[in-house]
């Protein structure tokens, strides 16, 4: 499973990269990467029609963990997918742009 870091991450989320969020709702609505898809790890198996194909699509959740579980679904579905190591933690850190509010 391929994970890279937030400065490459952010160059790919710059350049219109697609961004799946895998938290839950109330983490989601707290703060998340701006024109981020949400979709909870849970339904991410039920969902994967939703997730665009061909691009790579960048997982992210909360530190890292869980978007690598998210990737390798994905990738399991014939995605192309790399989890975000540090998550929407080390997004917020790194002082990049949030939106905060809305799930389904």
């Amino acid at each position: 499973m391929k994970e890279i870091d937030i400065a490459t991450f952010a160059d790919a989320w710059k350049a219109g990269a697609p961004v799946v969020d895998v938290r839950e709702d109330y983490e989601y609505v707290q703060a998340h990467v701006p024109g981020a898809q949400w979709i909870p790890l849970g339904e991410l198996s039920a969902r994967v029609a939703e997730v665009p194909d061909g691009d790579m699509v960048y997982v992210i959740c909360a530190s890292g963990n869980r978007s690598l579980y998210g990737a390798d679904i994905l990738s399991g579905a014939g995605r192309r997918a790399v989890s975000v190591a540090g998550g929407t933690g080390a997004w917020l850190r790194s002082g990049n742009p949030a939106e905060k509010g809305g799930t389904r």
